[in-house]
């Protein structure tokens, strides 16, 4: 089981890859993800327990520097995150709908985390900034009251730091939606 998840975001593709490896030497932590997103950043997403996964994303943090964009460390993640990252959620069905919007994956990742903390919701994916300009978003399902408390919890500290592009809940999405988000 995974303790704790951390991220590192860059804005070069070169310092990502070099991060992603002394992230790896520094600690003995698992890779879950290390790849380019758009536009030219690069990502390292590792899991393991606290300490291990501290000390990863500080060494990349060292060797990073000027292109780090943003990072976190989460311990005692919610185990829905990690399905929704690989869009592995067992949801069959949507009710009300959620939406967060961030500027940055790390943001996206945190809030996502939150807002399953938060409220009786189930993640349905998290899309990590491919193909969609950097940008992130989480959606996630569950009653209207639910998706509206996870939505509001989980923008929080990503509003605070500026990266909310927007939020939305949609209390009945129309059918023909339902089929494109599942």
């Amino acid at each position: 089981m995974l303790h704790a998840i951390g991220l590192l975001e860059l804005t070069s593709i070169a310092k990502g890859i070099e991060a992603a490896d002394a992230m790896l030497k520094a600690s003995q932590v698992d890779l879950l993800e290390a790849k380019p997103i758009c536009p030219g950043k690069y990502i390292v997403l590792v899991a393991g327990d606290v300490a291990a996964v501290q000390s990863s994303v500080d060494a990349g943090k060292s060797i990073g520097t000027d292109a780090v964009v943003d990072d976190f460390v989460l311990s005692n993640v919610h185990p829905n995150v990690i399905s929704a990252i690989g869009a592995a959620s067992p949801v069959t069905d949507i009710r009300a709908l959620g939406i967060i919007e961030t500027f940055s994956v790390a943001s996206l990742i945190v809030a996502a985390d939150t807002a399953a903390k938060a409220a009786d919701v189930n993640l349905l994916e998290i899309r990590t900034g491919m193909g969609i300009g950097g940008k992130s978003f989480v959606t996630m399902t569950g009653d209207v009251s639910s998706v509206q408390a996870a939505v509001d919890a989980g923008t929080g500290l990503a509003a605070e730091r500026g990266m909310v592009v927007e939020r939305v809940v949609i209390p009945s999405p129309h059918a023909q939606l339902k089929q494109c988000i599942l």
